[in-house]
């Protein structure tokens, strides 16, 4: 079997990084190496010709699923021309929706890494791009009537409790007022 071409190898890294970004999102950090290179097509075996360490990766990954939500806000404002309150109340529709609650892997990595960065401990990149994703995150949510830190900390709670309660009425109960009252003064 011949060397895949420096082109080919971009692409496989890229795959396994998106591949993780989406499984680190859905199950966890802790999922293993083996299941995320079977998941992305490919061989246990070129994990370590493309990456130093797991860590590495969660590194990368993490750093692209920041990378698509700040897509989200930029492609949000431009969606409203410019009109923050306008896209502030659309990400917040969004985010508190049942689709969002059911769909962690392509969902905020706020909500779905916080456990995992809270266990770490450690100054990891991962971490440091975490820290700046959450900041970044409430300094968008932030309007001149509510502090965007307790927006984000409202609507990661919801998030989170809906998700835990999914299938029971509480589930819908819990998006549904939460949404009402993010966005009744924006």
């Amino acid at each position: 079997m011949g060397r895949v071409s420096q082109a080919q190898a971009q692409e496989n890294r890229r795959q396994v990084v998106e591949t993780a970004s989406r499984l680190f999102r859905e199950q966890g950090t802790r999922v293993s190496v083996a299941d995320i290179m079977k998941a992305a097509g490919m061989t246990h075996g070129g994990f370590y010709k493309q990456f130093a360490s797991k860590e590495a990766l969660i590194d990368e990954a993490t750093a692209r699923a920041f990378g698509e939500l700040a897509q989200h806000y930029k492609d949000g404002l431009d969606q409203y021309a410019g009109q923050s309150d306008a896209a502030q109340r659309a990400l917040i529709d969004t985010y508190l929706s049942t689709e969002h609650r059911d769909s962690a892997a392509e969902g905020c990595p706020v909500a779905a890494l916080a456990t995992d960065m809270a266990r770490d401990g450690g100054e990891s990149e991962a971490r440091r791009v975490y820290t700046q994703g959450v900041d970044d995150f409430a300094d968008w949510l932030d309007t001149k009537d509510q502090d965007g830190i307790i927006r984000l900390c409202t609507m990661l709670g919801a998030l989170v409790l809906a998700r835990a309660t999914k299938g029971s009425p509480l589930s819908e109960e819990i998006l549904a007022t939460t949404r009402e009252a993010l966005t009744a003064t924006t």
